[in-house]
């Protein structure tokens, strides 16, 4: 009896031991995955201004950026061309996979995405149809012309998926549908592409095949007020979506109204990723692939963790991807949907056939 008192409180004893040991090597984890995307997001920074038809050195690189000091031309390329896109690049790519994010949160699914659920698509044959009617009458459209109509749009696809999956009950069914919605949308922009101007055509190319080319200071401001706005937000909400994830049971348990939440899920997806569409055009498998490669290089899915993880490597991995599109057959530049495809398919499939085989 004495040494099965002894064995007990010696085991008492190890269980805060080994608890305080596991959280600390967690949290030890969770600031070495921060480190290393912070640093890669600095080294893929100095690259994008460096890399290009003017090349330049890191010092010059840092002279323009910190003193104003340099040639006027080395100063203007970076202060007018680079930086507003690298930028964008970022604000947009941690967009778009907190969007996914949320999306995957909503259905429940790692594969529901704004792209693949067919919501891109809608806020594409918005901003089509709204862009040809103001450069027919008006010759101009604002920024916040294009995020309205985009976020109309992602609302109105996202209405419809939500209707199916109320008759749909299988995931499979509804990703079906939200591909179908995007071919739907899809063609209805190239019918109305079909009848426009020859100059409206032009504009809707460009944008359609998505680009971060062409950005300016005041898209920046703009896209960091919205996207920062509806980040925070997110973040906010970290503890209500950490009980959703354990069940809506337990959720409503935890004192989380369950209607309004939903409600609040979809409409900050349907703003990130409208403002994505808006001024960069639709881009593809970001908002799958990077919320999932988030949660394996964490090794958790805590929102606390994910929200900001999820959107420093959906910016790191725009901008890899950006660099590569202006650089890989330059001068000819590659649309951004056609990068972030080749990287970000093949870790779609490898999520299904994971799903499948329960690896």
């Amino acid at each position: 009896m004495l040494r099965r008192g002894l064995s007990d409180k010696k085991r008492m004893e190890a269980e805060p031991l080994s608890f305080h040991s596991e959280s600390f090597r967690r949290r030890s984890r969770y600031t070495a995955v921060f480190m290393l995307l912070i640093a890669a997001f600095c080294i893929v920074t100095v690259l994008n201004i460096n890399i290009g038809t003017v090349q330049m050195s890191v010092s010059s690189i840092a002279k323009a950026i910190f003193l104003h000091d340099g040639t006027t031309k080395e100063v203007n390329i970076i202060w007018s061309i680079r930086l507003p896109r690298i930028i964008m690049a970022a604000i947009l790519g941690g967009a778009l996979s907190l969007s996914g994010f949320l999306l995957q949160t909503f259905f429940e699914n790692p594969i529901a995405g704004p792209y693949v659920l067919g919501i891109s698509s809608g806020a594409k044959m918005v901003v089509a149809l709204v862009m040809i009617y103001y450069l027919q009458h008006m010759k101009t459209m604002t920024s916040f012309h294009m995020i309205a109509a985009a976020f109309i749009g992602a609302l109105m696809s996202t209405a419809f998926i939500l209707l199916v999956s109320r008759r749909i009950k299988s995931m499979a069914a509804l990703l079906v549908a939200g591909i179908m919605i995007g071919y739907i949308c899809s063609a209805v922009t190239d019918f109305v592409v079909t009848f426009a101007n020859d100059s409206d055509i032009v504009n809707l190319h460009n944008w359609s095949l998505g680009s971060f080319s062409g950005m300016s200071w005041d898209n920046v401001k703009i896209a960091a007020i919205v996207i920062g706005v509806t980040a925070l937000i997110t973040a906010a909400m970290s503890k209500p979506i950490g009980a959703f994830q354990m069940g809506e049971a337990y959720a409503q348990s935890m004192g989380v109204n369950v209607k309004i939440f939903k409600t609040a899920l979809i409409l900050l997806s349907s703003v990130l990723s409208a403002c994505v569409t808006a001024f960069a055009g639709p881009i593809s498998f970001v908002g799958i692939a990077v919320p999932f490669i988030a949660r394996g290089t964490f090794g958790t899915s805590k929102p606390l963790v994910i929200i900001p993880g999820s959107f420093i490597c959906g910016a790191v991995f725009c901008m890899v991807c950006d660099l590569i599109a202006r650089t890989a057959f330059a001068p000819v530049e590659l649309s951004i949907s056609t990068v972030t495809s080749i990287f970000g398919a093949p870790v779609v499939i490898y999520m299904m056939i994971k799903r499948h085989s329960g690896i």
